[in-house]
């Protein structure tokens, strides 16, 4: 099959597939075309947008809106829920009317799995993005004594899809909402499996059919996801489906995570080696960290990752050496104080030092510097400049102080 034209959609370099940085440090983003998801913008040149999910179960109509408000207030800037049944689409309707009276509008986004067209087409008229899984979108029960899939079943298949596809993609793009094609390499059709095994590129495919279904219907608001539980297969995935695109003209937006990552530290680790892997080579335009945990957890690791990056600029970033026999005070107590102190501003790189050996030229790019002088005293650093010697039992109040006074402190 071939990819309709489209002229709205940018046109993507090659070369921009991977990205790269740039001289001074940042990173060349893939260029894609933006995708309003109600008052927010993911692709496009747009900051990299923070997204959660919320736990409750959606016929709770008091806690999910309470669920959803909690993640938003802490920065989640989309959230996702969950639409197992018409009932569950219904309630939606009483959701978002309830965060309007008690809170504010917040981008919903509806997951709509298992022969959800009828779900799908009333829960569209209540969120600002439908999510469909094409592997169960329109799910067919494997049979145990298949050996091969003929061309005309595969088809016919095909046709099923659009078929079931058409009337949501038709009522998204009348009301100028979005869809996520969000496929799961763990929930692979049966006939892409016979196809391309189970690969990056099955996965690739099935994105594939289901956006050309889209374009064929003039509807471009797509998002699109290859997520697994491998970091491995996740990067390949992504970066196939990138190069893909590009090759085919289509600049979509990229919505990057790891599922089903786990929880505590191997779960952050598991979802940053994946997720900070593609963002650095300039792919990507929203993410979601999957824990097994409450999903307010979620959202620092996610900021965490864009600030690392230098993608998102939303807390102080710290810079501090590791300590070794040069340091003239205790660096982690020392920090830890630093921190507490200034972890409610935004947008400072504070550097704390343990000795003038290294302190001022490591910590060059920071705003304010906390240095080791000599015993008992530290100096307080100005970008490179240096602007006194204090006292350490002072430092950190002076440190204070120096902010206050250029005007950039704000009360906590």
């Amino acid at each position: 099959m071939q990819t309709l034209p489209n002229p709205a959609s940018p046109s993507v370099p090659a070369s921009l597939t991977t990205g790269y940085a740039t001289t001074d440090g940042t990173i060349q983003r893939r260029k894609t075309r933006p995708v309003q998801v109600g008052s927010v913008t993911i692709g496009g040149g747009h900051p990299v947008v923070v997204q959660s999910m919320i736990n409750e179960d959606t016929l709770d109509i008091d806690g999910s809106v309470a669920a959803i408000r909690r993640l938003h207030e802490i920065g989640c800037e989309i959230v996702r829920v969950t639409v197992p049944s018409m009932a569950h689409a219904k309630a939606l309707a009483e959701i978002k009317q309830k965060l309007l009276q008690t809170y504010q509008v917040v981008p919903l986004v509806a997951d709509v799995h298992h022969n959800g067209m009828k779900i799908a087409l009333e829960v569209a008229q209540h969120v600002d993005k439908v999510r469909i899984n094409p592997g169960l979108y329109v799910f067919e029960k494997p049979r145990s004594d298949r050996t091969e899939f003929s061309q005309t079943e595969f088809d016919d298949i095909g046709d099923k899809i659009r078929e079931t596809l058409a009337p949501l993609v038709i009522s998204l793009r009348d009301q100028n909402k979005a869809m996520r094609i969000g496929v799961n390499h763990g929930s692979l059709a049966e006939r892409m499996l016979f196809t391309y095994g189970d690969t990056p590129e099955g996965m690739v495919e099935s994105a594939l059919e289901f956006i050309r279904i889209c374009e064929s219907l003039d509807f471009y608001n797509i998002v699109i996801s290859m997520k697994a539980s491998r970091v491995p297969v996740m990067l390949a995935a992504y970066r196939l489906m990138a190069r893909r695109m590009d090759e085919l003209g289509m600049g979509y937006p990229l919505h990057l995570g790891v599922t089903e990552a786990g929880d505590g530290e191997y779960g952050r680790i598991k979802s940053t080696a994946g997720i900070a892997t593609l963002l650095a080579e300039g792919i990507g335009d929203t993410i979601r960290v999957s824990l097994t945990e409450a999903p307010e957890k979620e959202i620092p690791v996610c900021y965490s990752i864009l600030q690392a990056l230098g993608l998102r600029k939303t807390m102080v970033e710290y810079v501090a050496c590791p300590s070794c026999g040069r340091t003239l005070f205790n660096l982690e107590e020392v920090l830890h104080k630093v921190r507490e102190a200034t972890k409610h501003l935004t947008g400072l790189d504070i550097a704390v030092m343990g000795c003038i050996v290294n302190g001022p030229g490591e910590m060059a790019d920071a705003d304010y510097g906390y240095v080791g002088k000599q015993a008992g005293y530290i100096s307080l650093y100005r970008g490179r400049e240096e602007i006194k010697k204090v006292p350490e039992d002072q430092g950190v109040a002076e440190l204070i102080n120096l902010i206050k006074a250029d005007g950039r402190w704000v009360d906590p």
